[in-house]
């Protein structure tokens, strides 16, 4: 891949877009993870406004410490960068208050760790809206293409992808060589909806590296009758999170009606 190129690529492309739609800027969640560092600084790098927002829910110290790292060394090279944090951890909590009573199954806790990332998604548009910005969504290829590793209308609700074309490892190229701190470049992916030390490897049960090795596959038109052992599990892996999240990667259905029943 040749990194200085694309980047300026996405860059220009963020700043026609911008221009053509008339917003003012860009707003962005910080996580501390590598694709929002990523995706922020590219923003940054249009010249346009750019807010960065943490906010925590329940956060782990280190993912928390890697985000303001980043948020500062986004504003010690662009002026225009600002950011602000919202906790919104009592918010979560009173949710939770008021819901059924129901936690400890399965169901319950993944129902609760996308309500954190919708919480969030409601918080960007908030300020997006005061500000006319834009939100800028921070999944990559894999995630947002290949197995749907996002929550529909959390993270997944946004107005435009700068980096949902690259790889997981394109990602990790590009913030090589923006120089994205080091402590963001090296930590393991993580969501953090859940409140505890689980990586995504540990959540879908394969790493970045080979999911991205079966995307492959799965585009050059192979089956899982190409492959056993360790392969043939991996691809597995992908296809039924492919399959089971098409929901999330293809326009909502709408019920067409029969125009002979609107005469």
């Amino acid at each position: 891949m040749n990194t200085e190129k694309v980047i300026d690529y996405i860059v220009d492309w963020l700043k026609i877009y911008a221009t053509n739609t008339k917003v003012n800027g860009f707003v962005i969640g910080i996580s501390g993870g590598i694709d929002s560092a990523v995706t922020s600084t590219l923003c940054a790098k249009t010249g346009f406004p750019v807010l960065c927002i943490e906010m925590p829910i329940h956060q782990g110290e280190n993912q928390v410490s890697r985000a303001k790292e980043h948020i500062k060394q986004l504003k010690q090279h662009f002026n225009a960068v600002t950011s602000i944090e919202v906790n919104l951890t009592s918010t979560f909590e009173n949710f939770k208050n008021v819901v059924p009573k129901t936690e400890g199954s399965a169901t319950v806790n993944l129902s609760l760790a996308n309500t954190r990332a919708r919480l969030r998604m409601t918080t960007l548009y908030y300020f997006a809206g005061l500000h006319g910005y834009l939100v800028a969504g921070t999944g990559n290829k894999v995630e947002d293409v290949g197995v749907g590793f996002f929550t529909k209308y959390g993270d997944g609700g946004v107005d435009l992808s700068p980096i949902a074309d690259l790889m997981k490892s394109e990602v990790y190229e590009i913030a090589k060589y923006l120089e994205v701190p080091t402590a963001i470049q090296t930590a393991q992916p993580t969501d953090g909806l859940f409140g505890d030390s689980r990586t995504d490897e540990d959540q879908i049960g394969a790493s970045y590296d080979e999911l991205e090795w079966a995307m492959k596959q799965d585009e050059l038109g192979k089956t899982i009758s190409n492959f056993e052992g360790k392969e043939l599990e991996i691809f597995t892996i992908y296809k039924q999170r492919n399959n089971a999240n098409k929901h999330k990667m293809n326009p909502i259905p709408v019920c067409e009606i029969p125009s002979k029943f609107k005469i």
